[in-house]
Parts: C-alpha cells; sequence; structure tokens
C-alpha cells in the first residue's frame, strides 16, 4: 500500500459538507493531515465528520469575495487545497436564463477563483517568508472541474461552461507558480454517486418513479463500466495529486470518468 504522508501539514477543503469534499477531508484525516479548514453552506454537517486532527469549520459561501479577505490572513502556512464546492445548474443554452445562467457561473467558476487565489497567495507568502528552496516547499492545489467542461453534453448549461473555465484556470495557474513551488492540478469526474445530482429535474422524477439507487444504475448502465463512481475513489485520485507522490505533476486534468469520454 502506497503511505501518503500528510502529517505536520495543513489543508483547506471546499464544498466539505458532503460528496467529494466530505471524502476528501476523511482521506486527509486518514493520512495524519494535522490541520483542515472546511468550508460548505452547510454549517450543520460540517460539524458532524468527527475527525481526529484539527478542524475548523467555516459555514460560508465560497463565492463571496469577504470570506476570502477576511479568511486569508489566517491561511499562513497552507500546505494543502481541494476547491471542490459546486452546484448543479442545467438547461439548453437557448433556453437558459440569465439568472440562472450567473447562479452557476457565481459558484462554480467565480468561487472557484476567489478560492484559489487565496490559496496561491497563502502559499506563495508562506515560501517567501520562509525563504526555502524550490525542491523543499510544499504547495499543491486540486480543483474539481468535470468531463462535462471536456466533453459537450447537450442541455449541461452553465455547469459544463464553468468547469472548462475551472480546468483551463488549474492550468494557467501551474504555469504561473510552478516557479514558487506550488504545483495546481484538476480531476474531471465522470458520474458520482454525490447530492449533486438531486438539482437535477429529471434525476428527482427518475427517483420518484424508480428509487435513487436505481435511477442511478440505469443512467451509470450507459458507461463503459457501468456504474458510478463513489466519492471515496475521487478522494483518493485527488490525494494523490495533493502528495509529495504526484510531485512531478502540475498543469493537469485528470479525467477520471469510467470511459464516459470515449
Amino acid at each position: 500500500m502506497t503511505n501518503f504522508t500528510f502529517e505536520g501539514r495543513s489543508a483547506l477543503v471546499t464544498g466539505a459538507a458532503s460528496g467529494i469534499g466530505a471524502a476528501c477531508a476523511r482521506w486527509l484525516d486518514r493520512q495524519g493531515v494535522s490541520k483542515l479548514w472546511l468550508i460548505d453552506r452547510d454549517g450543520d454537517r460540517l460539524a458532524e465528520h468527527g475527525l481526529a486532527c484539527d478542524v475548523e469549520t467555516i459555514a460560508d459561501d465560497i463565492a463571496d469575495e469577504a470570506l476570502w479577505t477576511d479568511l486569508e490572513p489566517n491561511l499562513a502556512g497552507l500546505d494543502h487545497a481541494v476547491l471542490n464546492a459546486g452546484i448543479g445548474v442545467g438547461g439548453a443554452i437557448a433556453d437558459h436564463s440569465f439568472e440562472e445562467w450567473r447562479r452557476g457561473m457565481a459558484v462554480n467558476l467565480d468561487g472557484a477563483f476567489l478560492s484559489l487565489r487565496a490559496c496561491l497567495r497563502a502559499m506563495r507568502d508562506k515560501d517567501a517568508q520562509t525563504k526555502t528552496t524550490q525542491e523543499s516547499r510544499r504547495g499543491s492545489v486540486v480543483l474539481t472541474a468535470s468531463i462535462t467542461g471536456i466533453k459537450p453534453v447537450p442541455g449541461i448549461g452553465s455547469y459544463g461552461v464553468a468547469k472548462a473555465g475551472v480546468a483551463h484556470m488549474a492550468r494557467i495557474a501551474a504555469a504561473e507558480v510552478s516557479k514558487d513551488g506550488i504545483r495546481v492540478n484538476a480531476v474531471a469526474p465522470g458520474g458520482v454517486d454525490t447530492a449533486i445530482w438531486d438539482s437535477s429535474k429529471d434525476f428527482r422524477a427518475g427517483v420518484s418513479a424508480h428509487g435513487r439507487e436505481a435511477t442511478l444504475a440505469a443512467m451509470a448502465a450507459t458507461t463503459p463500466r457501468g456504474r458510478f463512481a463513489t466519492p471515496d475513489e475521487i478522494a483518493g485520485e485527488i490525494g494523490f495529486l495533493l502528495s509529495d507522490q504526484a510531485s512531478n505533476i502540475t498543469g493537469t486534468v485528470l479525467v477520471t470518468d469510467g470511459g464516459y469520454s470515449l
């Protein structure tokens, strides 16, 4: 078994109340991370994780710049970040209301930018203050994009457009901060069994008629592997990209879609 070492390190996770974000928090805790900042609008669920490490929970909206203005000074020494928060928004482009378009872009792209900017500043400033060499610096970020930001999917609306932006933002950031010893990557999941599906009217109708498990199974049957990923599977891949095991990987968008995009 690969030994991932996060002892003595800190990490920030957005969208940490459930799904991939919660799985990442648990994964990092199991690897011995010392401090976690967990951010989500659902503060009650953040408090239910029962992690062993030092945890600071923040119930807030990642698209609110004031959150990051207030938090950034407290992130000194940040080592790792999982920028995962997002909401489901869909609809054909011709039928998309501007209100829904902006609601999705505000969280899925603007919020990702605000999160990334604050984390990169904290990591860059830490390195400047400690005057460490590039080889010994610790700083890695993984953003959650989506296969819908790579493969055009009709009806995905602003969600796919925002996630395409997240993927390219990760690559641009990687090119900018690699000289500072900071790595930036993204993952592009396909179907994952998380609560984001609940925002889909068609999914809710399927659940009402057939149940959640049967609806997910029917959707997954169209993919090569015939099943959706679990949040824990995606968390393990994110953890690898965060870790020193991936020290030569930056600017990569890891497609983890069970072959959906083939």
